[in-house]
């Protein structure tokens, strides 16, 4: 569907309402596990797949995104996708557009401090998207996790129609976050890429050693960085997974998150540490 006239009139009356997931394109498993995870719950399910331009700071970023609706439909439908919501930046963004979606403190620091004004992107296009297709789930991957709390507060402070459901990151056999952005990486620098999760894994099983400390923690993963200087860091922090804001001590649901660029390739990831006790498998 490429207008929302077309995908309403594919959607009908939605009762029952469907699933959504929206994606940047270049598909991959990680949100195949997406889609699969909403097909269980729902009785349709729609895809969007809309390169955001709003949300990019970097024109080269942008320009370098991986393209292929083909593909992008194939590996959709493979897995559940009923309806490919696939409209033109006109289409979301048409002429005379004056409006924008800012969530207040939760993009004050990390991602929103690297790339000003991105945040500001993703909520105004999730904010379109979720009035387009009117869901009764959307779902989102935990491994942009502070994307995740932003359009949890939006949501709910706009009443948007539907539930936000979290889905675990989906991980390579070494760890690495799947992400569209690992197609740039060279053979080499995917290797060195890796060393983000032995960080956050190892901040993770010191806390089930029964560290609570979070500057113990942090230098645990510095540790590990260090060990692999290809891999440059911007931010290592330990945070509340509610307000996001940097935290001295643990507390239940805490979150590590980092953020490094590999040859030329930024990459993030974060983990769940929780209190100490034994944390389920990320």
């Amino acid at each position: 569907m490429r207008t929302r006239a077309a995908l309403q009139a594919a959607l009908g009356e939605q009762n029952p309402r469907p699933g959504l997931v929206p994606t940047l394109g270049a598909l991959h498993a990680g949100h195949q596990a997406l889609i699969r995870q909403a097909a269980a719950a729902n009785e349709r399910v729609v895809v969007s797949v809309f390169l955001n331009p709003t949300q990019f700071t970097n024109p080269e970023d942008l320009s370098r995104y991986p393209r292929n609706l083909e593909r992008d439909v194939a590996l959709a439908v493979e897995v559940g996708a009923d309806l490919i919501y696939a409209p033109a930046v006109a289409e979301m963004y048409p002429a005379g557009d004056a409006t924008t979606v800012h969530v207040a403190g939760l993009t004050d620091r990390w991602e929103g401090a690297a790339r000003p004004g991105h945040f500001a992107g993703v909520a105004t296009v999730v904010t379109k998207v979720l009035n387009h297709v009117r869901p009764a789930r959307a779902y989102f991957g935990e491994k942009d996790f502070q994307q995740l709390v932003v359009i949890r507060r939006l949501h709910a402070d706009l009443v948007l129609p539907g539930e936000i459901v979290a889905c675990r990151t989906v991980r390579d056999a070494d760890g690495l976050a799947l992400s569209s952005r690992n197609a740039h990486l060279s053979p080499t620098e995917r290797r060195q890429a890796a060393t983000l999760w032995r960080a956050l894994f190892r901040m993770r099983t010191a806390v089930d050693e029964g560290v609570t400390d979070v500057d113990a923690l942090l230098a645990a993963g510095e540790k590990v960085l260090l060990a692999e200087p290809a891999v440059r860091l911007d931010y290592l922090a330990v945070v509340d997974p509610v307000t996001l804001d940097p935290l001295e001590l643990l507390r239940p649901g805490a979150r590590a998150f980092i953020a490094a660029t590999v040859g030329g390739t930024r990459l993030i990831d974060n983990v769940e540490l929780g209190d100490g006790s034994k944390q389920r498998s990320d």
